[in-house]
């Protein structure tokens, strides 16, 4: 038997023949051809400044063709090495390894916990990883937000930035015209970003895919034009300054006498504030994995699930969809809004142009490359992306072409996410076995 089903799982590899040959050659052709319709204007052209101030451009044929070879060398690779093999993973998966994709999260997850922990103390010295960590673990916590709407809930929401700006401007305002403190603001500035997800949670309850994404694309873009335009209230394109910063326990991160290096007997280092908003981030986006998990194993949690599953199940089981939806919503705006809220007291200053859409759109990639549920994966996903727009910022020609390939590389191989298999939210521990005698009795 188990012969049999590793001659099933084992692929099919055809000799190679003339014809597959040529196939293959015009596919690659094909390619090729369609890279030299895609990159003749963005990489072929270019335009800069020239010496009276005008634009004037220039050609990089070489450049092009390079890239045009690259594709039809890459795809030829392809058709020979795939053709007749199939790309699709076996439908037969062992208990075996589904236990050991499972025990690797988990330990890829203490693995990440334990670096996160430690890094401070690794890179003291270094105030540009310190930033990096913190903006790292804004988006896991963005990603972790989202993925109680999209993930769990299967809502796409392409506007989950508005509850990021709202959770931002909230804490702003409220810092600016009444003097309150960080640590005061940040629940306010959640209750706040939930209650906008609620309003938007109520004219989309009868929506769903493409109609749902461009229904929340359009409330990202009236949240960012409302606080362009309403310039007495949000300032406008300028935005606000001068944003306070967290304390710890009323001890500023300052030079002076009543100060937090002063009363601890250390030598003031801004290195110290900087740490300690890494530790405080770390804090809530901690808060929000442990919040999220506890919810999936609730009759909330599962009805978030089943929603995602089959609406219309979920329905006929008498679960209230309605409810369902809007707590969904709700619940993911609050973590987005209180991330936001972070976000304007680490920068100092906010303004509109921090939440364009291209921010949803990169917490949705975190999500759907990390796998869609999967909390240890969107965390990975987050790592990777952010990490790997800093390692490619000289390259900021070729940043946006890698990460599409990246993407798309992803979606041939990974379509459900890097950590695409998870442990169920709630099953029993053990199947109750009843004798069919008794099963025979019960029926008469």
């Amino acid at each position: 038997m188990s012969d049999q089903l590793a001659a099933q799982a084992t692929p099919v590899v055809r000799p190679a023949d003339s014809s597959g040959l040529t196939n293959a050659f015009k596919n690659a052709a094909l390619s090729a051809l369609v890279a030299l319709g895609l990159f003749s204007l963005l990489i072929g052209i270019r335009t800069k400044q020239g010496p009276t101030g005008a634009l004037e451009v220039t050609t990089r044929p070489e450049l092009l063709a390079a890239v045009v070879a690259a594709v039809f060398v890459g795809s030829l690779i392809r058709e020979i090495v795939f053709r007749g093999r199939s790309l699709q993973p076996s439908r037969i998966v062992p208990a075996a390894l589904a236990n050991l994709s499972g025990m690797i999260s988990r330990v890829a997850g203490m693995a990440l916990l334990v670096v996160a922990v430690a890094l401070p103390v690794l890179v003291s010295g270094s105030r540009y990883l310190l930033d990096l960590g913190i903006l790292v673990l804004t988006y896991v916590m963005l990603g972790w937000g989202l993925n109680i709407v999209v993930g769990l809930a299967g809502l796409l929401d392409l506007g989950y930035v508005a509850f990021y700006a709202v959770g931002a401007y909230s804490y702003g305002l409220l810092g600016e015209y009444f003097g309150w403190s960080f640590w005061v603001c940040l629940p306010l500035a959640g209750m706040l970003a939930a209650c906008w997800g609620l309003l938007l949670g109520f004219p989309v309850l009868r929506l769903r895919g493409d109609y749902l994404a461009i229904v929340t694309l359009a409330f990202g873009e009236i949240i960012r034009l409302i606080l362009i335009n309403w310039q007495s209230f949000t300032g406008g394109p300028n935005g606000i300054f001068g944003i306070r910063r967290p304390s710890f326990f009323g001890l500023p991160f300052t030079a002076n006498e009543d100060g937090f290096a002063a009363f601890f007997g250390l030598e003031f280092s801004p290195t110290h504030r900087v740490i300690f908003l890494f530790y405080v981030i770390l804090a809530l986006a901690l808060l929000t994995n442990w919040v999220t998990l506890r919810l999936r194993r609730l009759p909330i949690g599962r009805a978030w699930e089943a929603l995602r599953e089959d609406e219309i199940a979920c329905r006929s089981l008498g679960i209230n969809t309605t409810n369902t939806k809007l707590t969904a919503f709700a619940m993911g705006a609050m973590f987005g809004g209180i991330a936001g809220s972070f976000f304007a007291t680490r920068q100092g200053f906010i303004s509109p142009e921090s939440f364009v859409f291209m921010e949803s759109a990169l917490i949705l990639a975190i999500v759907v490359l990390g796998g869609m549920g999967s909390q240890v994966g969107v965390a990975i996903a987050a790592v990777v992306m952010i990490g790997g727009f800093e390692l490619f910022r000289e390259f900021a020609q070729f940043r946006m072409l890698v990460f599409g390939v990246a993407m798309v590389a992803i979606m041939v191989w990974r379509p459900r996410g890097l950590i695409s298999s998870r442990e169920p939210s709630i099953y029993l521990a053990e199947r109750k076995v009843v004798p069919a005698a008794q099963v025979m009795e019960g029926r008469k």
